[in-house]
């Protein structure tokens, strides 16, 4: 079963290099660079997190944690590094994010299929959401917090994810509504988890919180729907009853 899937993360990627190269065929080398910088740290990271899980799912807790600690890093250093600034903000995102933390942490000592199909969502969603919007997206939606994000790239990314769902079912123990609403929560804990990340930085006026994976903006811009995604799973066990 883990070759299947595998072998469908590999078809993916080989789609999304195929996006990448449709973008940045045009742009400038310097831009075209850091965007293939990014695809190929995401390669790397998305096959840890995916060997974590399948061959020893205690490393996957372990990497939790270490998620955790790392962004919780993040938070207190740029608010630190702000001299302090809207302190009644940075407790009140240092409280959800507590919340999420805590909601990925008991993710990650779930059954190994559920955390496997969660991951495999969030990075099918992530990936194609990016990939749909820049080739598609044209209407922005919330421009001001998060300027690349479109509705092109929203809707883009969720119809991908509930397409590939269909191929993973054999995952999921409920039913095909349970699924549906499965997948549709961690999409949208997702999104949800994004939009709060590139907040903070706003309000902290901060283009990365650090520079610790190349090509990305810091441990929260890469991981911050992989917190968000796998607190709603930890909840959805409970409330759809999987």
């Amino acid at each position: 079963m883990e070759h299947l899937i595998y072998s469908i993360i590999l078809a993916y990627f080989i789609l999304g290099g195929i996006g990448f190269y449709l973008i940045n065929r045009n742009k400038a080398p310097e831009i075209a660079r850091e965007s293939y910088t990014k695809f190929g740290v995401y390669f790397i990271i998305i096959n840890t997190l995916f060997f974590s899980i399948t061959i020893e799912p205690v490393v996957f807790h372990y990497l939790g944690i270490l998620i955790v600690a790392v962004g919780n890093f993040e938070l207190i250093r740029l608010f630190v590094k702000r001299k302090f600034q809207h302190t009644p903000f940075f407790v009140l995102s240092l409280v959800i994010f507590f919340i999420l933390s805590a909601g990925l942490l008991v993710f990650s000592r779930a059954a190994e299929n559920l955390i496997l199909l969660t991951f495999l969502i969030l990075s099918i969603f992530d990936s194609f959401s990016q990939i749909s919007g820049q080739l598609f997206g044209k209407t922005k939606i919330m421009p001001n917090i998060s300027p690349n994000k479109t509705w092109g790239g929203l809707i883009g990314g969720i119809l991908i994810s509930l397409f590939s769902v269909f191929l993973l079912k054999s995952l999921f123990r409920g039913t095909i509504p349970q699924l549906f609403l499965f997948t549709i929560g961690t999409v949208i804990f997702a999104f949800a988890g994004d939009v709060l990340a590139s907040l903070y930085k706003r309000k902290y006026k901060v283009k990365d919180y650090s520079n610790l994976i190349p090509g990305h903006g810091g441990f929260l811009d890469r991981f911050d729907s992989l917190i968000a995604g796998g607190a709603w799973a930890a909840f959805a066990v409970h409330i759809l009853k999987i």
